[in-house]
């Protein structure tokens, strides 16, 4: 059988399976055999003989015609409401087409647009007319050069108006390329960041002038990329010299001079050819770093993706909009499609800091329809143009639900009634189909093998493109999780469940999984590899702003509008999972749990002040909450360690990340001060002061394309390529990250004013420890009165406790607030 989506035999069946207690029959009548079919290669003839079920009604729905044999022929009949479809679906893939095309016309020609093209040809046939060359004789000579003749320029009127036409668009074309150089000039300035607030100079305000000019018109979400400036490439003596200071209060002196040492012998000897390549790299590539930290840090490990790559991200926990699961998931459901829509129309608009200097979007392109393939050596970003379903998964089985009725998006009340018809079907998983994502949670090489020994072919083949066609997975689970906050181990709870859930009801390799629970409360569980947190970010909170202000529910909680009784049921995918098949299965389930078990999670709501009174201490809050991280790691260890904070290198084109090095000289100065308690209360705040100055000049630099670890990762992967062996990289490279930090962006779109509702909180997200002896730490700041944080470790390391280090950092945010004596809510 050959799907909608013309992929071959779907795997999906259209009646109940022998083994869950129904007994598909033979129909016979008046010797007619009557068969259902798609469009087959010629002389192929399959009949299907059954009782006719709710899914065979869907069958006879997906199909374009029929026939019946008899003995006096075939008699064809064709379906028009099946053909009806496929014309609304073939017009629906055209207007999409259009859309895309025209688009990249506007996107193309973008600060320029139709009416000015138009405008220019108008001035220049208006001063022709009123005996003005400014062509300064251009026009003529385009003129003479057009071809003599019959043809559409016979006339000498018709051939100055198309010499003039092809002058104006010379000109406007020159414009628009002028205007976009001197954009993507104005961009690469960035020393409006290393300002002081309040102290912006005349030159920076003369830019910010020029930048708004060229950039007021309305822009399209990619307008701007062709306008980014390149990621520069630093100098290996600055970045050695970054490098150097960020590791000297982590090493006493023989061990900073064996450094300095090895650094000093890379630099003079190895580094020029190296760098020479990266140079060359940065001038042919887009971007000299993405590609490659897309392919060796994510796509090239061979560890499972739960807990080690993959992150999660939580609903509102302040308030609840329904306890409907299948309603909460039709409005969830149906605002990621309406998202989409706008992602692929472009009508999303950029993100901009300080509403004025574009960040790069190109992350958002593989959002939806993506879906990481394993493989034995390396992983590959599987990208679909489109998709017209989302897979399911609940109590064991899978299923494909559609979103789309002909080239109708379904709504939002449409959708709640098909997932609960699969909250409400009892049928039972198939053999080895209930622990079946397991693989997803394994090894790589495993699952690599496994699906191409057992996914290759027949209804497993047809029922796993299913999966990684589908526009994202979804999860309805059968527990209930929320944020009772007078229960602190709900929070720890929920996020568990969206990290990592059972281990095997999460499809890990999708780009993200939307997690139901039956209480209604959602949340996803996100691949890290082909987008940063941040983009993800956008789309939830215009998912949830969407739910909560734009589509509502009604009074008994379900979604708003009539339901369609004629929509064919969700369609439950078939599998034939051999025993050796399922010993990989449960091999992989084996290795995600004990990954799993070991993650100790501590998330908690801090209370007592956030960023209003951080403010108040004339410092950045990202500084602040750094600082009182480093206070309370050594107070947790004793020691100080490597610390990794990832910023963002988004105003340059198809920018990541970047590493801040947090554990600074001048960071580990205040904290030592803090630790002995006999400082004057004006020195350990000027301490403070110095050590939050450092941090922020270095979240700056990193932003700015001066950081130092991606600058090192790249010179390491130019040395691998050229079998060259450099003890200094192999050192760097191999420094463990003890702790892992990162802040949640929010408030990428104003859905809704914070400040009128305070308490449409969303606590962000986290992900596991990086390294097996560390903390991994995330952290929002959600609003002026309160700070989420989520902090993981391993059960199985004796020197990590992440509730330990979860009281402790409560602890340093209160004694260095205390030290600006700033009064605060009660705690």
């Amino acid at each position: 059988m050959v799907s909608p989506e013309g992929r071959g035999d779907t795997g999906q069946s259209d009646w109940p399976q022998t083994r869950t207690g129904a007994n598909p029959s033979r129909e016979w009548s008046g010797g007619q055999h009557k068969a259902t079919y798609l469009s087959r290669s010629p002389g192929t003839v399959h009949g299907a003989r059954c009782q006719p079920t709710p899914r065979m009604a869907e069958a006879h729905q997906a199909v374009a015609f029929q026939f019946t044999v008899t003995p006096d022929g075939v008699d064809f009949q064709l379906s028009r409401e099946a053909l009806k479809h496929v014309y609304l679906s073939g017009i629906n893939s055209w207007k999409k087409r259009l859309i895309r095309i025209k688009n990249g016309i506007l996107r193309g020609v973008y600060p320029g647009s139709p009416t000015s093209w138009l405008v220019v040809i108008m001035a220049t046939v208006g001063s022709s007319y009123c005996n003005v060359d400014i062509s300064m004789g251009l026009v003529s000579h385009i003129q003479r050069c057009l071809p003599e003749g019959c043809g559409p320029y016979q006339t000498p009127q018709t051939r100055a108006l198309l010499s003039m036409a092809i002058f104006s668009t010379g000109v406007w074309m020159t414009g628009i390329f002028f205007f976009r150089q001197t954009l993507k000039l104005l961009l690469s300035y960035h020393g409006w960041m290393f300002e002081m607030h309040g102290q912006t100079s005349h030159f920076t305000k003369v830019w910010a002038i020029c930048v708004r000019l060229l950039s007021s018109r309305r822009p399209m979400l990619y307008s701007f990329q062709t306008s980014l400036p390149k990621l520069p490439v630093p100098s290996v003596p600055a970045t050695i010299q970054r490098y150097l200071e960020s590791v000297r209060p982590l090493l006493d002196n023989e061990e900073y001079y064996r450094m300095e040492m090895l650094a000093k012998e890379f630099q003079d000897k190895t580094a020029p050819r190296l760098q020479k390549y990266l140079v060359l790299k940065s001038w042919w590539a887009t971007n000299y770093v993405s590609d490659w930290w897309e392919e060796y840090i994510y796509l090239r490990g061979r560890t499972p993706l739960v807990v080690n790559s993959n992150y999660y991200v939580m609903d509102f926990v302040l308030v609840k909009n329904t306890d409907v699961q299948a309603a909460r998931l039709g409005n969830i459901v149906h605002a990621m499609i309406m998202y989409r829509r706008k992602l692929d129309r472009e009508e999303i608009k950029p993100v901009m800091a300080l509403g004025m200097v574009p960040m790069c979007s190109y992350q958002m392109e593989r959002m939806f329809n993506t879906t990481r393939i394993p493989g034995k050596k390396t992983d590959v970003l599987q990208h679909l143009s489109d998709s017209r379903h989302v897979a399911v998964y609940h109590k064991g089985r899978f299923f494909k639900v559609w979103l789309y009725e002909g080239s109708r998006l379904l709504k939002p009340r449409d959708l709640e009634i098909q997932f609960q018809r699969i909250l409400d079907d009892p049928s039972l998983p198939q053999p080895g189909e209930e622990r079946l994502a397991a693989l997803t949670a394994g090894g790589r090489v495993e699952w690599a093998q496994a699906r191409q020994a057992f996914f290759g072919s027949g209804k497993n083949k047809a029922s796993l493109d299913a999966i990684e066609r589908a526009a994202f997975f979804v999860a309805l689970d059968e527990e209930s999780h929320h944020y009772d906050p007078e229960d602190e181990a709900s929070l720890s709870l929920y996020g568990k469940a969206l990290l990592h859930g059972n281990c095997y009801n999460r499809w890990f390799d999708k780009s993200f999984t939307l997690i139901s629970f039956k209480n209604g409360h959602v949340g996803l569980n996100t691949e890290h590899a082909w987008a940063d947190a941040p983009i993800i970010g956008h789309l939830w909170e215009f998912v949830l702003g969407t739910d909560t202000f734009h589509l509502g529910y009604t009074e008994a909680g379900h979604c708003i509008g009539k339901s369609n009784s004629m929509l064919a049921p969700p369609q439950r995918l078939q599998w034939d999972i051999p025993d050796q098949c399922q010993a990989v299965i449960e091999s992989s389930y084996q290795v995600a749990k004990a990954l799993a078990d070991d993650v100790e999670l501590y998330c908690f709501q801090f209370l007592p002040f956030g960023k209003g009174l951080i403010k108040k201490c004339r410092t950045s809050p990202d500084a602040f909450v750094q600082i009182a991280l480093q206070l309370a790691h050594f107070r947790d260890r004793g020691r100080f360690c490597l610390t990794y904070e990832a910023s963002m290198t988004r105003m340059f084109r198809e920018g990541r990340t970047e590493t801040v090095r947090s554990c600074t000289s001048e960071s580990t100065a205040f904290v030592q001060a803090m630790v002995e308690g006999t400082h004057m209360k004006a020195h350990l705040q000027n301490l403070f002061r110095k050590a939050s100055e450092k941090h922020q000049n270095m979240y700056r630099l990193a932003m700015t394309g001066a950081g130092i670890d991606r600058h090192l990762f790249c010179l390491y992967v130019v040395s691998k390529y050229l079998g060259v062996s450099s003890p200094f990289l192999a050192e760097v490279l191999s420094e463990p990250w003890r702790l892992s930090t990162s802040q949640i962006a929010q408030f990428q779109i104003r859905m809704f004013d914070p400040d009128q509702y305070p308490n449409h909180l969303g606590p962000g997200g986290g992900f596991g420890p990086v390294a097996d002896d560390g903390y991994g730490v995330s952290y929002m700041i959600a609003g002026e009165n309160t700070i989420f944080f989520h902090v993981s470790s391993k059960f199985s390391s004796s020197e990590t406790n992440a509730q330990r280090f979860g009281n402790h950092i409560r602890q340093a945010l209160l004694d260095i607030a205390d030290l600006f004596q700033v009064p605060k809510a009660d705690s």
